[in-house]
């Protein structure tokens, strides 16, 4: 089971993250100010994108994983 939690975490990472980008590429003015930044700039930005990622797979995987958890519980009493 850990190594399923560990694999969601990770693909949803990675599913979020493409989809923050998209939706920044997407937003004028966040696609202006991304433009504007220098190297040190765009990297602080990209790894914000991929905590940002990390911490809402991690939230979805609990609550998912933790749902399924609980509704077998409730199903075997």
């Amino acid at each position: 089971m850990v190594k399923a939690s560990v694999l969601i975490v990770v693909v949803l990472t990675v599913l979020i993250a493409m989809g923050l980008r998209w939706r920044e590429q997407r937003l004028p003015q966040v696609a202006a100010q991304q433009k504007r930044l220098g190297l040190i700039g765009r990297g602080k930005k990209g790894l914000d994108r991929w905590v940002t990622a990390a911490a809402l797979a991690v939230v979805v995987t609990l609550v998912v994983l933790g749902g399924l958890h609980w509704l077998r519980v409730w199903m075997e009493s």
